[in-house]
């Protein structure tokens, strides 16, 4: 999930409107949906007033947490030879694969009972017809 998937979810989730969370961050409402449609380059100072809105870690916001394995391999040789590189592996850990599991069922339970809303919403309309 993006970044901006995820600010969105979690406003949503929180039952806020786009126009609460602009107003929280002290940003117009055009500013604030380019950044859930993914078509601002956020910083670092805006991510962060945002983690603290959402009252979540900005480390959660981004991805990265504790939680993920970080693990360097490089081979130096005896004069630190720099010509061989430092490679970076982040594995994620098993938490978090649980995490991203309760967020899908998360959305899952959200996408039904939306089916649910819409389908009351078809039987209201055809009721009307009627």
């Amino acid at each position: 999930m993006e970044v901006h998937e995820k600010i969105r979810f979690l406003r949503s989730f929180k039952g806020w409107s786009q126009e609460d969370m602009a107003s929280k961050l002290g940003i117009s409402l055009n500013s604030y949906a380019k950044i859930e449609r993914g078509e601002t380059d956020v910083n670092l100072s805006r991510l962060q007033q945002i983690s603290e809105t959402l009252n979540i870690k900005l480390s959660d916001l981004v991805g990265l947490n504790e939680k993920n394995v970080i693990s360097i391999i490089g081979s130096y040789n005896k004069s630190y030879n720099i010509d061989n590189p430092l490679s970076i592996h982040v594995y994620p850990s098993e938490s978090s694969y649980q995490q991203e599991l309760e967020k899908l069922r998360l959305v899952n339970e959200e996408q039904r009972k939306e089916i649910v809303y819409l389908k009351e919403i078809i039987a209201l309309l055809k009721k009307e017809e009627k």
